[in-house]
């Protein structure tokens, strides 16, 4: 983890790790509480944590 892309994927995978593990543990979904209507940038949170894990896959694989 050496590059700023490394650690802006970790920090988006926890993100979207965390708002996962409330959705289903409590039915919150935090970002959606956050972004409330502005559905376009709610779905452009869901794919950069998308795009960030399918990276640290890539990272991981490639060690």
């Amino acid at each position: 983890m050496k590059n700023w892309l490394d650690w802006v994927a970790i920090v988006l995978t926890i993100i979207g790790a965390v708002n996962w593990g409330l959705v289903g543990a409590v039915n919150l979904n935090v970002v959606n509480l956050i972004l409330e209507s502005i559905v376009w940038l709610e779905r452009a949170v869901y794919v950069l944590v998308g795009l960030a894990g399918l990276y640290l896959i890539y990272y991981a694989v490639k060690k």
